[in-house]
């Protein structure tokens, strides 16, 4: 039988005019902003016109990655459609794509199979443009910071501290330490410089935390480029840069309502890295998603040690956020890598590696049900090689922590094989309500809440805080920062700050290498181990297989 790619499957979608969505949506045509037929933006002035109350909020999230995958976009939006299938009235919150994973490895973030986002093509590509204002905003306040110190420097910035790099939104590892302003004083000062790749951008989390273009002004000009001779921070308030920052931002600002491959609305809207910055879609979408159905789905970055955490300690503390459940995603498959078993045997009967591999899961099943104290239900994506005694042995497991498993198969059937999971959902949000609590207070030291977090969500003993951390937490503290939420960039690939520890270790002692302070977004990041802000591309890129013909119709993208 031959599978059709998820490219394919999005063409052969037909897709409704996007008024009509947003009809459905609830959405008012003098809101609409249409890019098209089927993409629009949605004016964000409607949260505060709206007499609507806001729907159920459902969080998506996922056991730890591994390259077996784990299906977490795809169950969302088959969640979204299952919901629909049995009468709700529901909408999808979703991060925008960055071109960086679409040309490099990953691919696309639309989803997969018959749970998709279309039209696939635009929102994996260019869609309405909101990562190039974002890069041109970033690089803006980078161009008015050089000139600034080229037409004198009033301000008495060094520029040996200067903080702020540019942008591009592409995987290009040339980029990563540049020296610039050379060939004389006619071409600036010369100096160390760098590029992010745009997701990596403090102006993405300023524009996916910002509740409006006030909040937003008011957090650009927050942004701390660098330090002066004496150690004060220079913010692009000083620089004078906010409100042409906010001029290119005006527009990508106001959420995109695109829809499934089953017509559910769906809001896709920013996406910051899952480490580097807090890794979900706006507040804004959030919010209006929330207004426009009586259910919202949303998803966040990487497994829930880190997405799910800084939704709901870093984006749920700032917005006034309350999920009403939690879906856990997971595979057999990937928790039998977990238990140690190599790739190529995953499709064998693997009990012993099943059970070795569980830890996982139950450890992010804990921390949701008795850190955060939210109800809770596990989806395990079926693949065929599963067996029926390695399906029981997960219920059986999460049963004995009070914990629902429901099959899906939302890949393979769409909202079909998302029904029995939405049936559970709405039975968690009926029943069974949460008594919310973030992992951490924002009293104490610094080092406190990151120890706090690293015991509490990782499973850890303790830190070790080294000694440039160490100056920089006293620096900041003394600067008015000390009492900030805690974005902490570790490895997605373990609950350490070692990829290569699988499952669920203890014991461990998490590293601190550096913290910086990101004033606009509102969090210090904590680094702990080296974390990429402008990735590579491969050995053999994604972007040699995609293509266009004669008709502009796309190939290749996934």
């Amino acid at each position: 039988m031959a599978y059709l790619s998820d490219i394919e499957i999005a063409q052969q979608c037909k897709m409704k005019p996007i008024a009509e969505i947003a009809k459905r949506a609830h959405v008012d045509e003098k809101y609409l902003e249409q890019y098209g037929r089927y993409k629009a933006k949605v004016d964000p002035i409607l949260l505060k016109e709206t007499d609507r109350k806001d729907g159920k909020l459902i969080l998506v999230t996922a056991i730890t990655p591994t390259p077996a995958g784990e299906g977490k976009t795809t169950t969302t939006i088959g969640l979204a459609d299952g919901l629909s299938r049995i009468g709700k009235d529901v909408t999808v919150a979703l991060r925008e794509p960055s071109l960086g994973p679409v040309f490099g490895v990953k691919g696309g973030a639309a989803g997969g199979g018959w749970a998709q986002v279309v039209p696939m093509e635009d929102i994996n590509l260019h869609f309405t443009g909101d990562f190039h204002a974002i890069g041109a905003a970033n690089n803006l306040l980078a161009a008015m910071l050089d000139n600034h110190i080229h037409q004198g420097n009033a301000l008495g910035i060094d520029p040996r501290k200067i903080t702020w790099k540019r942008c591009v939104d592409m995987n290009d590892r040339q980029l990563r330490f540049i020296v610039d302003g050379l060939n004389g004083k006619a071409n600036g000062t010369p100096r160390e410089d760098g590029f992010d790749i745009t997701v990596a951008s403090e102006i993405m989390a300023v524009f996916c935390l910002a509740s409006s273009i006030t909040d937003l002004k008011e957090r650009l000009s927050r942004l701390i480029v660098g330090y002066t001779y004496d150690d004060k921070p220079v913010t692009a308030g000083d620089l004078k840069a906010v409100g042409a920052m906010a001029a290119l931002l005006k527009d990508a600002i106001k959420p995109n309502l695109v829809q499934t491959l089953e017509g559910t609305p769906a809001f896709v809207h920013g996406g910051p890295f899952a480490n580097i910055a807090h890794g979900c879609n706006s507040v804004l979408a959030t919010r209006l998603a929330m207004k426009m159905g009586d259910y919202t789905v949303t998803e966040a970055g990487f497994g829930a040690d880190l997405g799910a955490e800084k939704f709901l300690d870093i984006k749920c503390r700032m917005a006034g956020l309350v999920p009403d459940a939690v879906v856990m995603v997971a595979t057999v498959r990937a928790l039998k890598m977990h238990g140690g078993l190599p790739r190529a045997e995953l499709a064998t009967e693997d009990l012993a590696a099943l059970e070795k591999g569980i830890p996982n899961l139950l450890r992010h099943v804990s921390n949701i049900k008795n850190v955060y104290r939210l109800p809770c239900v596990v989806a395990v994506n079926r693949f065929p090689t599963d067996t029926d005694q390695e399906i029981d042995f997960v219920i059986r497991k999460c049963r004995e922590m009070g914990v629902n498993t429901v099959l899906s198969t939302v890949w393979a059937e769409g909202g079909k094989g998302g029904e029995a999971l939405a049936r559970e959902v709405v039975r968690l949000c009926e029943e069974e309500k949460g008594d919310f609590h973030f992992a951490y207070d924002l009293e104490g030291t610094i080092e406190e809440r990151i120890e706090t977090l690293v015991k509490r969500i990782y499973g850890g003993a303790g830190i070790n805080v080294m000694p440039a951390a160490k100056r920089q937490i006293a620096q900041l503290t003394a600067l008015g920062y000390g009492n900030m939420p805690i974005c902490v960039a570790k490895t997605q690939a373990s609950f350490t700050d070692d990829p290569t520890k699988l499952g669920a270790p203890e014991g461990f002692i998490v590293t601190v290498k550096n913290v910086k302070v990101s004033a606009g977004a509102g969090f210090l990041v904590v680094l702990t181990g080296d974390i990429m802000t402008m990735p590579g591309l491969p050995r053999v890129p994604s972007a040699e297989k995609i293509d266009v013909d004669e008709n502009g119709v796309i190939s290749g993208l996934f």
